[in-house]
């Protein structure tokens, strides 16, 4: 061993020769050592508090590393040693620790597995997972995958906000189905929403020490961008014909009638496509959801509502109301069928299903009704009624899902009729 127990200067680093060591007499544990070839490394060598042996490399010779420098840092290590940490193995743990697609990734599996529970205390709906699956591979990944989660910033989470709102991930894209592309868009709504699901994956993190604190906390997100939009007279009128249509060039039974259902209740599309028989009681006019966005859900049926689902046929109480074209599950063709449906009545393309539920609690809010009426109709986050002693809905409700009910066909029918103030 070259030059043991002195203080390394650069004539011992130019003395040393392949495969030799030389200490330093001035840093206990400091040492330089020569490979095989000409690279000369700077070492500390220390024990942790378990009494466990490390050896942390510094760095090689040459800018910005000269005897110097090195042993000022093997100090500085050396006093976090004695302060209870372990180097060594923060940086070997730093260089192992996962991706923001890795982290991704395990958020995804936990929520598919039901161990990630909503602010209401319930696994995650598939639904939802699935949006969450999406704007991880569409957005997060090509834009932060490669990070490490430890290393993500709030300026990285800013920056990834305004790409995504400036269309950098936008594109088509191949999704899990057959030949079945999807067409990303950027924007500021979709930048936002991503960032909140951002928020909620390095939640995770933090909650599984991956990192101590949150990045997305502080960033100043866009407006969500959403608009209420809910349909004119003229509208109405262009939905009733457009549902005549559509029986009549024989689109899906199901989907008009899950159309023409989701008029006259302002559900969301979701409940309606998940809604069994089993949880309908036509006789009294109530539907009892069991699990909807805002948990079990008890909801009056109108009179009109109710002689939609009669025309469809009825089987086992497991069975969907309304089926889809093909096999068992949802009718996951829905968006396209309704679609097809309001284009044959020339409607607008920014009307949704979700426009027919803003346009129902609006024409009941026109009626002259209550803000807890109209939750308990459509079922409103902390408005629905979800007593499980209620079977039924009272009278108050029935006779208000029929007011709006009736207003709507009256609406779709192109009858112009004198609203009535309601009270509720």
């Amino acid at each position: 061993m070259a030059g043991s127990g002195k203080r390394i200067g650069l004539k011992e680093i130019r003395a040393l020769e392949p495969g030799e060591i030389v200490w330093d007499s001035a840093v206990g544990g400091f040492h330089a050592r020569r490979q095989k070839s000409e690279t000369v490394s700077y070492v500390v060598v220390y024990r942790t508090a378990e009494g466990r042996q490390r050896w942390q490399t510094i760095g090689r010779h040459g800018s910005p590393w000269t005897p110097d420098t090195a042993r000022e840092a093997a100090k500085r290590i050396l006093g976090q040693v004695v302060d209870g940490a372990d180097p060594a193995a923060d940086k070997h743990a730093k260089r192992r620790a996962a991706s923001v697609a890795e982290l991704c990734d395990l958020y995804i599996a936990d929520a598919e597995a039901g161990r990630l529970l909503t602010r209401r205390k319930a696994a995650k709906k598939p639904a939802t997972i699935a949006t969450d699956k999406g704007r991880v591979e569409r957005h997060i990944k090509p834009l932060l995958g490669a990070m490490k989660v430890a290393a993500v910033t709030r300026e990285d989470i800013d920056g990834f906000m305004h790409a995504v709102a400036e269309g950098k991930t936008a594109g088509r894209t191949k999704t899990a189905k057959k030949r079945g592309l999807a067409n990303v868009r950027g924007g500021k709504g979709t930048a936002t929403r991503t960032v909140g699901l951002l928020g909620s994956i390095f939640s995770y993190a933090v909650r599984h020490r991956m990192r101590p604190d949150n990045p997305v906390q502080g960033v100043l997100r866009f407006a969500d961008g959403r608009r209420e939009r809910r349909l004119g007279d003229d509208e109405y009128k262009a939905l009733g014909e457009a549902l005549r249509a559509a029986k009549a060039v024989q689109v899906w039974p199901a989907a008009v009638a899950a159309a023409h259902f989701l008029t006259l209740t302002g559900w969301r599309s979701g409940e309606a496509l998940g809604l069994k028989w089993g949880e309908v009681d036509i006789t009294r006019r109530t539907a009892m959801l069991a699990d909807t966005k805002t948990g079990r859900s008890m909801r009056p049926l109108s009179d009109a509502a109710c002689a939609v689902l009669r025309t469809l046929p009825r089987s086992g109480d497991d069975t969907l109301v309304f089926p889809a074209t093909r096999g068992e599950g949802r009718m996951s063709g829905f968006p396209k069928l309704w679609a097809k449906i309001a284009k044959l009545g020339g409607l607008p393309e920014d009307i949704t299903p979700h426009t027919l539920r803003h346009s129902f609690a609006s024409l009941a809010g026109d009626i002259g009704y209550s803000e807890t009426t109209i939750g308990a109709l459509v079922g409103h986050k902390g408005r629905s009624i979800t007593s499980r002693y209620i079977h039924a809905a009272d009278a108050v409700l029935l006779a208000a899902a029929d007011a709006v009910a009736d207003r709507t066909e009256a609406l779709m029918a192109g009858v112009v009729m004198q609203l009535r103030p309601a009270v509720g």
